[in-house]
């Protein structure tokens, strides 16, 4: 299997990410060529031989009017964040800005961070202009990419603006975004979708993530390390802080990461083909670096879910239904009942629960309080699964969903069910007829 791993060492950016996996493409030239072409006003993208403790890579150069937003090479040992406001001239600064404006703004472009994009030192601010997660999505269409590319793009800041939104106790559509500013990011984004669009790897797996440490200055005072907005957006995602002082994760890395990655654990075994390094522009004790290994791994089992078991023999199927339906309420991924014969000869049933390691001691409980039994066992199952997606296919009574399943070389497809049903009913022509155009689409 074609697996792509990230090791997320010293966190994650945009052009971090970007740089790396340019490094593994064939033809790296067709890539830059394709992402200059895009008409992204001002936007120009320059792969540059850099090294970060004696380790090889690219850094990807993605400049705005012919200015790179980026950071000079400072002592860490500072541990300190800054901020101005609007007009004053700019000081070295690692995290987010201040501002006098009246809303809250979600920066997708990574200027708060350690190791990315920073503004140009001793120039006048002049990013006022700001942009809505719509116009970015507009931004985006526009762009001469493939649908599915810019499927993702638009993906990675729909959860860029509701991290924010949730971050500021405000409305997804009150978030914006730093306009030209933006545009830097919005190629940081696309370039990562585009390479992993020409990669096209079976499976994509991340290391845990390095989110740094230490605080970050803003206008709403001093705030830990992750920012709320990334660590929204790695929720539910194995994280760690380390000693290294600063923001290592951006919400545009972050967003990048949980929206391609499919685990997030330790290198699997593999046999890695090449080996691409994205360094970013700050220095640090440790190499301040993502690496994506791309290789062939086996096909093996790529996960774990538990079965917790149980004999009854003394509720009746009103009940026994009653008890799935809530134990599939709480959380448990599956619930199904077999018939058995129990002790004295007497008709019965095993009731079989599936859920995630981590819920086994609520799902235990669970079923203890729903059922009349008085004990259960528990079973370690590695399982193999395929990664869902979404899809869509224009059929002459209108669009209906797909339902798909990726991987072990396999793809399902299933139209959605409601869908296809509403248009046979709105139409007035059989079910059946509505799903063969679909099946004869794919």
């Amino acid at each position: 299997m074609k697996t792509l791993y990230l090791e997320c060492n010293m966190g994650a950016a945009g052009d971090m990410l970007m740089a790396a996996l340019y490094e593994l493409l064939e033809d790296k030239q067709g890539f830059l060529d394709t992402m200059n072409s895009l008409g992204l006003p001002g936007v120009r993208l320059e792969a540059q031989g850099a090294s970060t403790c004696g380790i090889a890579g690219t850094h990807m150069a993605v400049t705005v009017d012919g200015r790179e937003e980026t950071e000079p090479a400072a002592p860490e040992a500072a541990g300190q964040a800054h901020f101005h406001r609007h007009g004053e001239k700019h000081h070295h600064h690692d995290h987010e800005h201040e501002h006098d404006h009246g809303h809250e703004h979600g920066h997708s472009h990574e200027h708060h961070h350690d190791h990315d994009h920073d503004h140009g030192h001793g120039e006048e601010h002049h990013h006022h202009h700001h942009a809505t997660p719509g116009h970015i999505g507009a931004v985006i269409d526009r762009l001469p990419l493939p649908q599915e590319v810019k499927a993702h793009a638009r993906g990675v800041y729909d959860a860029i603006a509701q991290a924010e939104a949730k971050a500021h106790g405000c409305p997804v559509g009150d978030v914006h975004f730093h306009e030209v500013g933006a545009l830097d990011a919005v190629a940081d984004v696309v370039g990562v979708c585009y390479a992993l669009y020409l990669l096209q790897p079976d499976q994509i797996l991340s290391s845990p993530v390095h989110v740094g440490s230490g605080t970050v200055r803003c206008a709403h005072g001093v705030m830990p390390v992750p920012a709320p907005a990334t660590a929204n957006l790695l929720s539910g995602v194995p994280i760690y802080g380390g000693t290294v002082r600063g923001e290592l994760c951006t919400p545009t890395g972050a967003a990048l990461l949980t929206r391609f990655a499919q685990s997030f654990g330790p290198m699997p075994v593999m046999t890695a083909q090449a080996v691409g390094v994205g360094i970013g522009t700050k220095q640090f004790e440790q190499a301040n670096c993502v690496r994506a290994f791309l290789g062939e791994t086996a096909e093996e089992a790529n996960g774990e879910i538990l079965e917790l078991v149980c004999n009854i023999d003394d509720m009746t199927p009103e009940a026994l239904a009653f008890a799935c339906s809530r134990l599939l309420e709480q959380g448990a991924l599956d619930v199904y009942v077999t018939p058995g014969t129990m002790k004295k000869g007497r008709p019965g049933h095993v009731l079989t629960v599936l859920c995630a390691p981590e819920r086994e001691g609520d799902m235990a409980r669970h079923i203890l309080t729903e059922t009349t039994t008085n004990g259960l066992r528990v079973r370690r199952c590695g399982k193999y699964f395929l990664t869902p997606g979404v899809g869509q296919v224009q059929t002459q009574w209108g669009p209906v969903r797909l339902k798909l399943a990726q991987g072990y070389g396999v793809t399902h497809t299933k139209p959605e069910f409601e869908d296809a049903a509403a248009l046979a009913r709105e139409h007035g022509v059989p079910y059946q007829e509505v799903v063969k155009e679909i099946l004869g689409k794919l």
